[in-house]
């Protein structure tokens, strides 16, 4: 049975063993006086079970060939990456992404502050730093969900470790180098921690550095789009650069069975491009803050978080990205184009966002084989996102795109558990939550540039209350240790983000700047927006063979409908807010156009599996095993018929890996189908199928890693479905001039090599 860091602490600084009886950790008094306790069977694991996740090595391999913690998630089924910069890629699970998921850091429900989600939660904590994750994905337990539909992501980084009795000052630290050579990238880190049998302190650091990328050459793609593809077939990728560097110090104290902890991050990206958006992040700068407790009681345990957030973000276009030039000789309100004295105006745009939360939960054990969880939760997040004047048009005022922006979340849960015999379990779960949401008044650049909008969204009523309501049934049926089945029903919600809502300008331009997809279209808000509501069957169905290193197959097909899915419709550019979105360009299958936000109804359906099956055991040639996992899945509008965007075609991973003493190598093929069912609202870009080779290999002795490899082996030219519109490069702004049809292209042949050191 796996016991929690908090447990093993508590029972190593106490000189006990560290095993737990129905998931209760034993009596605390001295080990002369235990009484003797004989354990008949096991409690089951607790509701939903965990897939296939990265353990400890895979965490380790993970952080030697990307930068993005994200990437630690990619090739497990169900998940998805959508593209974004270097250190940003999106998850999504079983086709619903960004915010339909929630993602947790350290227990901090962090809010990307970005019209563009540049800086998803993820992006706020390096690889290296992670310590756990644990994906639920569709039938959230209330205690873990929470204003999203799609499921929730924890990360953990590495719990503090304290001494033991009588060992004194327990010194200990980790050093870290990586170097990719597709980019030029390169990275380092660092960890210390010191600790007594009371406390504990640790610092960690991570940084990050990446030129562009340069795209497969083998292959050359043919087709629709040909030429644009081949523009960039083996070529470099604009705008795929990065620098990120992540400092954290945390201490720590225990007293017998309580624990408290405080936290201080500060994160640094001075840029990062963007090769799917039409700007680059040129700024972002955070401030973390968080404060925990876990205290072990007769009755069960409690968990208490106080936490803030504050972030400063900035777009500006980079090398790679131009703009229209500014006045010659300081003559205002003139476009000179490539004429001698011209500057680059640019579009400086500046978000701030301030994010602060508390949480408390309870775990009573109501009786030996029922345990309650109770909690509450509230959060308080604030944005501001403004555009300084700049070059002809963009002046002489400062652009509010959005002003004092407000979502609050207050949220209450209960679950019930239950172990009704080693067979039987099941979970029931009820989470109220109220969203409140406001925006203040905005303003334009000037009377040329959307003051009609303007005005009407500051005479409307913005304050929106969502009253949301989460149930969750869940049951584990487990006739033999070789066989189980899980099943349930859910009603997940989420309400709107303050950019579906409250992004109120529809000028071209400014439509441009607010894309959560990164397709090359522009968006406004819509204040008529109501939440998504998720009704999910699912059923997960798991065999395996004998001993834990025996074959296993697990098989989940699953359905979700949504009511009021948040989608888009057609809009015509410049029409005042508020206004019915024109048919005009309805028919336009080609080029990037403009879309408001809307509710539809939708449905998705898919199935999961993953299978493991070990070949050889011997001592001579080694350890063989074979991994696979692969996702399929439909997603559609109800309401047109149209796909939803974002959606990943058939894909499977094969692993073959071998071990042997101290080595450990992988050979894995990627394979991914033609993306077809795509939205022709949006005029989604169509990708090829394509395959991948990967070849990997690890080495371990005592406290050295060295991890050696090769990404895209044979420098397939690919592109990935959900890599969005290519806008990498050229004048990014404009609607017309950069060329629609293009996607972005994945990454060429890679080697890599990573090194860490333990001491």
């Amino acid at each position: 049975m796996r016991i929690s860091p908090l447990a093993a602490a508590v029972a190593a600084a106490l000189c006990l063993p560290a095993h737990a009886v129905n998931g209760v950790i034993p009596s605390t008094k001295p080990a002369e006086t235990l009484d003797a306790v004989q354990v008949h069977g096991q409690r089951p694991t607790p509701l939903p079970q965990a897939g296939n996740l990265p353990d400890a090595d895979t965490l380790a391999a993970g952080t030697a060939r990307s930068d993005d913690s994200a990437a630690l998630l990619d090739g497990f089924a169900g998940i998805a990456l959508q593209g974004a910069g270097g250190v940003s890629a999106l998850p999504s699970l079983r086709g619903l992404g960004d915010d339909r998921v929630r993602i947790k850091i350290d227990g901090m429900d962090l809010v990307s502050a970005c019209g563009n989600h540049m800086n998803p939660p993820l992006s706020y904590i390096a690889p290296s730093q992670v310590g756990e994750v644990a994906v639920f994905a569709g039938i959230t337990p209330v205690s873990l969900g929470g204003d999203s539909i799609g499921g929730t992501i924890a990360v953990s980084s590495e719990a503090p470790r304290f001494a033991e009795p009588g060992e004194g000052v327990l010194q200990t630290g980790e050093l870290g180098l990586r170097y990719r050579s597709n980019g030029e990238a390169f990275g380092a880190d660092a960890a210390l921690n010191l600790a007594g049998e009371r406390l504990a302190f640790r610092y960690q650091s991570a940084f990050a550095d990446a030129g562009n990328y340069r795209a497969g050459a083998a292959f050359k793609p043919t087709g629709a789009a040909a030429a644009g593809r081949d523009m960039l077939d083996g070529e470099t990728v604009g705008s795929s650069a990065y620098r990120s560097v992540n400092h954290r110090i945390g201490l720590a104290v225990r007293f017998d069975d309580q624990r408290l902890s405080l936290e201080y991050a500060v994160q640094d990206i001075p840029l990062q491009g963007f090769p799917n958006q039409r700007m680059d992040m040129t700024r972002n700068d955070s401030e973390r803050l968080n404060l925990g407790y876990d205290g072990r009681f007769g009755w069960g345990t409690l968990a208490a978080r106080a936490y803030r957030e504050r972030t400063r973000h900035a777009m500006q276009f980079g090398d790679d990205k131009l703009f229209w030039y500014g006045p010659p000789d300081g003559v205002p309100g003139t476009i000179c184009g490539t004429a001698p004295g011209c500057v680059a105006a640019g579009m400086p745009m500046d978000t701030k966002g301030r994010n602060t939360g508390l949480a408390l939960k309870a775990d009573v054990a109501a009786s030996g084989r029922s345990v309650l969880r109770a909690g509450a939760e509230w959060q308080h997040y604030r944005l501001d996102d403004y555009w300084l004047p700049s070059g002809k048009m963009m002046w002489p005022d400062t652009f509010w795109n959005i002003r004092n922006g407000r979502r609050d979340r207050l949220a209450a849960f209960a679950e019930w558990e239950t172990a009704w015999n080693v067979r039987w379990l099941t979970q029931f779960g009820l989470r109220r939550e109220n969203v409140r949401m406001d925006a203040g008044p905005v303003q334009a650049y000037n009377g040329l540039f959307s003051p009609i909008d303007a005005a009407a969204f500051n005479a409307a009523e913005r304050e929106r209350l969502d009253a949301n309501l989460d149930l969750t049934a869940l049951a584990r049926f487990t006739p033999s240790s070789a066989h189980s089945v899980e099943f349930g029903l859910a009603r997940k919600t989420r309400s709107p983000n303050l950019y579906e809502r409250y992004a109120w300008s529809a000028h071209g331009m400014a439509m441009r700047m607010v894309n959560l997809a990164g397709d090359g279209n522009g968006y406004v808000g819509n204040l008529a927006l109501r939440p998504e509501t998720a009704h999910t069957a699912s059923v997960s169905a798991r065999w395996q063979g004998a001993g834990e290193d025996g074959w296993q197959l697990t098989l989940t097909p699953y359905l979700t409908h949504v009511d009021n899915y948040i989608d888009a419709e057609r809009c015509m550019s410049a029409t005042p807010y508020g206004m019915s979105c024109t048919a005009q360009n309805l028919s336009r299958e080609s080029g990037f156009v403009y879309l408001r936000f809307v509710n539809a109804q939708a449905r998705l359906t898919g199935i999961d599996a993953q299978a493991e099956l070990p070949l050889t055991r011997s001592t001579r040639f080694g350890e063989y095993r074979l991994r696979a996992v692969m996702s399929a899945a439909h997603a559609e509008n109800r309401d047109t018929n149209d796909g939803l965007y974002n959606q990943m075609p058939m894909n499977a991973k094969l692993a073959l890996q071998r071990r042997q003493g101290r080595w450990t190598q992988t050979l894995e093929a990627e394979l991914v189908d033609a993306k077809t069912d795509v939205s022709a609202t949006r005029n989604e870009l169509r990708t090829a199928g394509y395959g991948l080779w990967h070849l990997r290999g690890g080495y371990e002795h005592g406290s050295l890693r060295v991890d050696l490899g090769v990404d895209n082996l044979f420098d397939r030219f690919y592109a990935h479905p959900l890599g969005g519109a290519y806008l990498g490069q050229g004048k990014t702004m404009s609607a017309a001039d950069v060329p629609w049809g293009v996607a972005v292209p994945g990454k060429g042949r890679s080697l890599y090599a990573g090194f860490s050191w333990r001491f």
